[in-house]
């Protein structure tokens, strides 16, 4: 597999060229990787409107894949987020102005629905359990779109926060009965091309992966993918979405390890991932085995039910950082790049007995604005106890794992505030 950028700046890096132009290091070591940090010139290609080595690398990944077309972010999936829904927004039927979405969203969900006016029908899946789960169902899918006659389309989190996969083909057909396109944020789930679980093969129209988080990418390398079927309705919108939203100086450096992580993902990667999954399904048995219960299904992910704030400190004391931990939910995740050695650590420092904390019902308040109509309203803020049936205005967000607690434009209930209190937040932004 060719890798046209990296090899670009390596000839220009190489080069005795005289950098009068950004950014202003030029060049010259201090860090260690400014040599390859340049920004748009003549030959470097631009990221919004590609031609040269850019549209050659969005190629490959396109071929890797298997997409309809694949595009670079430099953002994160937090930008391919906003890029799908102004695809979607942009291409769809007259008269629908309503997204479907499955509550469990991250932030950029909600404030690329403020920036683009939309409003939101929210999908409460029956079977979530807690502020991250939302493993929404095809019938679920199906009473929703059947009462809402102007939804444009239907977005949801798959894997979810804590690993937890949706049957993505069973809820695209229930898409496609309606003619609606499905969105996915699969930003925890790059690797799952190479498992056959990618949504793109599923049936998404379109979804993004962050490839920073599973991938040997640099942070706020991501992907978005359009399906072959959709290719055609939604990729003139991409490029044109990516500008609205994204800086007008995107990294070269992140752009780089998107480009090897081409080279890498043909280069005998489907091996050391499947040993990778082989690794860490032995100790979610061996979990089992001691009597803790394991959410989710997806293969590098680990989230154990348990005390995890004291699951965590017993972990910083063997030298184990977790990813995300609360008083009910440890979450751990892997990839081929981790040694034998943080296996082994993990198994010798956790307790063979779990402890369980109740996990709060996410239950939505009266829907009173918009989250445009909120975001754009004069605000307060406020402790959370004197809260009660105020309206939210800005959506009340835990960070990580960035799923709102709150949604603008919803009153706060009892419920709100037990939950907020629950995940650590004491103060809140409400319409003043």
């Amino acid at each position: 597999m060719k890798t046209p950028i990296y090899d670009f700046l390596v000839r220009y890096s190489e080069s005795d060229a005289s950098r009068l132009h950004m950014p202003g290091h030029k060049g010259v070591s201090v860090l260690g990787c400014e040599k390859f940090d340049i920004t748009e010139f003549d030959g470097a290609d631009d990221l919004f409107a590609p031609s040269g080595i850019i549209q050659q690398s969005e190629t490959n990944a396109t071929e890797i894949f298997e997409s309809g077309a694949t595009f670079y972010s430099c953002e994160g999936s937090s930008l391919s987020i906003k890029t799908m829904l102004y695809a979607a927004f942009m291409a769809r039927d007259k008269g629908k102005n309503k997204i479907a979405a499955v509550r469990n969203v991250h932030k950029s969900f909600i404030t690329a629905c403020v920036l683009l006016g939309i409003d939101i029908v929210w999908i409460y899946p029956k079977n979530a359990s807690g502020l991250c789960s939302g493993v929404v169902t095809s019938q679920e899918v199906f009473d929703c779109l059947g009462k809402n006659k102007d939804i444009f389309a239907l977005y949801l989190t798959s894997p979810t926060y804590l690993g937890e996969i949706t049957d993505i083909n069973s809820v695209s057909k229930i898409c496609k009965k309606y003619n609606i396109p499905l969105l996915v944020d699969n930003a925890h789930g790059a690797y799952l091309k190479f498992c056959k679980m990618h949504p793109i093969d599923l049936g998404a129209d379109i979804c993004c992966d962050s490839a920073h988080k599973t991938l040997p990418v640099l942070t706020g390398g991501a992907y978005l993918h359009i399906s072959e079927q959709a290719k055609e309705k939604y990729q003139r919108y991409i490029k044109k979405g990516m500008a609205l939203f994204a800086s007008t100086s995107p990294s070269y450096l992140i752009l780089t390890s998107l480009d090897l992580c081409n080279k890498y993902l043909t280069d005998n990667y489907k091996t050391r991932l499947y040993e990778c999954i082989k690794k860490v399904d032995d100790i979610k048995n061996k979990l089992i085995s001691y009597g803790f219960k394991i959410i989710g299904n997806e293969p590098l992910k680990l989230s154990i039910v348990c005390n995890g704030l004291k699951l965590n400190e017993t972990f910083k004391k063997a030298g184990i950082y977790c990813e995300y931990y609360d008083k009910t939910v440890l979450t751990l995740m892997f990839t081929p790049e981790n040694k034998d050695i943080d296996y082994i650590k993990v198994l010798k420092a956790i307790e063979n007995t779990p402890s369980y904390c109740n996990v709060p019902e996410i239950i939505p308040g009266q829907k009173k604005l918009t989250v445009r109509q909120a975001y754009l309203s004069d605000f307060e803020t406020v402790s959370v106890d004197s809260a009660l049936s105020k309206i939210c205005a800005v959506s009340s967000v835990s960070c990580p794992p960035a799923i709102p607690i709150a949604i603008a434009g919803e009153t706060i209930t009892e419920h709100t505030i037990e939950a907020l209190k629950f995940y650590g937040i004491n103060e809140i932004d409400v319409i003043k």
